[in-house]
């Protein structure tokens, strides 16, 4: 019973998340599912491998 209660919980939660990112871009606060996806090819590289590279 308490796995129905935590889904229901989950879902409600990600539902409210929902709703309030609609109101937040109704009123032009964020602008995320206008613009789409960032391409990724634009951004800067970071070199990560340099990091994790054994010295």
């Amino acid at each position: 019973m308490e796995i129905v209660v935590a889904l229901g919980m989950a879902v409600g939660v990600v539902i409210a998340a929902d709703r309030l990112m609609l109101w937040l871009e109704s009123r032009g606060h964020v602008n995320w599912r206008r613009t789409g996806p960032k391409r990724l090819s634009a951004e800067p590289e970071t070199e990560l491998e340099l990091l994790l590279k054994d010295s």
